[in-house]
């Protein structure tokens, strides 16, 4: 009987990659990519504060962000936040979002596009 955790399935023809149940760093991206910082209207993967994107096996998770200042009144929800949206991706079976400060966000982490969006050239 196969493991659902495992990265590949049997079929007839043989082992093959479990296509979209498999989880990708793209599907996590694009679910923390659903989460706004209520002060700046981009995304916060736009702002550059997701730093790290780890996926185990078994489909815990685990992100590694940061907040544009450490008095940012918005520490609390924020992580809150991408643990909830990273939840909703089929496959996945936990998410533990952990705050650093090192190195520390500035404005040269976002992308080009939150540059345009906040014209910020």
């Amino acid at each position: 009987m196969n493991d659902v955790t495992d990265s590949t399935a049997w079929t007839p023809d043989g082992e093959t990659p479990m296509g979209e149940n498999h989880l990708t760093e793209d599907a996590i991206i694009d679910a923390i990519g659903t989460v706004y910082d209520p002060e700046i209207p981009v995304n916060i993967y736009e702002l550059g504060l997701i730093y790290a994107v780890e996926i185990a096996d078994d489909g815990a998770i685990k992100v590694e962000m940061t907040l544009t200042a450490p008095a940012c009144p918005s520490a609390q929800e924020l992580p809150e936040q991408v643990q909830a949206a990273v939840l909703t991706v089929p496959g996945v079976t936990s998410c533990h979002v952990e705050t650093v400060w090192d190195p520390p966000w500035d404005p040269s982490r976002m992308s080009e596009e939150a540059r345009l969006q906040l014209n910020m050239f």
